[in-house]
């Protein structure tokens, strides 16, 4: 009973934020069209690495919606440090990820995230260019031509406005909540779990320096998780008495260097860029931790956890969001399982 209630005080904590953010992450997919990312990718050097960690960073793809997407834009030219960057910043954080972000760890971690993400990202995307140079320039030419040609041939008018809200609200609340159901659930349970049974001393007798961040980099290495599952979860390592650099380090690792991502980057970029995007993640991630360690000593910062932390009595509202979030994600296994009866009428009919 402890571990339901402190799992749906976390979804009636996070309902709003994370239906403010998936619509908005629907709205963006509607603003941003993908042939003026691959655009703006496909040219070699630095300048396409920065310009892929800041466009990377506010769209709505997860850990597994990203590598497609990624090699869509590796095909269209883009350098092998700017895929990099686009593979790390776009699953580390998100519009959706930073509003769950204020809600369940407070307004720094919001602000902390996206800054430590587009830092780590321009790291990974450097280094892999200068480890693993290529010369591409007639490649890029190449394709940049034919992706200039085939993008002023499918131009094509905008949708009316009330279309482009329909699709953004399709979008956020159908494709964006299938491909985060299940991490979402396991990211929230887990975090309820955390908080509930595991004690204060497990954690603490790592410290809260730099062997702290590295059993952080150890946990979320292999994690096939996506930013917005990874808040409650470092919200209950937070509870658990981890430092907020090491929470930070977990939230930057866990979705950028899962195992499925690091097996694309070595078949299709090579086994030296990937030893080079793993260098920028982890070591511009434990950067960026140990540096959010010493600003909460120095300006003497409040951890602001949410309700797994303290309880509280939610207004109706807040548990009529948390309803209809709930009916979202599980659309999400009852519409396949009601797909399957059907089929399974028809064929015996």
């Amino acid at each position: 009973m402890i571990f339901l209630a402190s799992f749906w005080d976390l979804v009636v904590e996070s309902a709003p934020w994370l239906l403010a953010g998936y619509l908005l992450a629907g709205i963006i997919k509607q603003v941003i069209p993908d042939r003026w990312v691959k655009g703006q990718l496909a040219q070699p050097g630095a300048g396409s690495v920065v310009k892929a960690a800041f466009i990377g960073a506010p769209l709505p793809l997860c850990s597994c919606g990203v590598i497609p997407a990624a090699l869509g834009i590796r095909k269209a030219g883009a350098s092998k440090g700017a895929t990099s960057s686009f593979l790390v910043a776009t699953p580390e954080t998100g519009v959706d990820s930073i509003s769950f972000s204020y809600a369940v760890l407070g307004p720094i971690f919001a602000l902390c995230r996206p800054i430590g993400a587009i830092l780590s990202a321009i790291a990974a995307g450097l280094l892999v260019n200068t480890m693993d140079r290529e010369d591409e320039s007639a490649e890029v030419e190449t394709e940049t031509g034919h992706c200039c040609s085939s993008s002023q041939q499918e131009e094509q008018e905008m949708p009316p406005l009330g279309e482009r809200f329909v699709n953004a609200v399709t979008y956020g609340f159908g494709s964006m909540i299938a491909d985060t159901a299940k991490w979402l659930v396991i990211g929230l349970g887990a975090a309820a779990l955390i908080s509930v049974l595991v004690p204060q001393s497990f954690f603490l007798q790592w410290g809260d320096g730099l062997l702290a961040m590295i059993v952080m980099v150890v946990v979320g290495l292999p994690m096939y998780i996506c930013a917005t599952a990874s808040t409650p979860v470092a919200a209950g390592f937070l509870f658990a008495g981890i430092s907020p650099g090491a929470a930070l380090v977990f939230m930057l690792t866990g979705p950028a260097t899962n195992i499925a991502t690091m097996g694309v980057i070595k078949v299709h970029l090579g086994y030296r860029s990937l030893i080079a995007y793993l260098i920028g993640v982890i070591g511009s991630a434990i950067a960026c931790g140990l540096l959010l360690n010493e600003l909460y000593e120095w300006f003497g910062w409040p951890l602001q956890l949410s309700a797994m932390a303290h309880g509280e009595t939610w207004a109706w509202w807040r548990h009529g969001l948390a309803v209809l979030l709930s009916v979202l994600v599980l659309r999400v296994w009852v519409k396949p399982g009601r797909q399957s009866r059907q089929e399974a009428q028809l064929l015996e009919g």
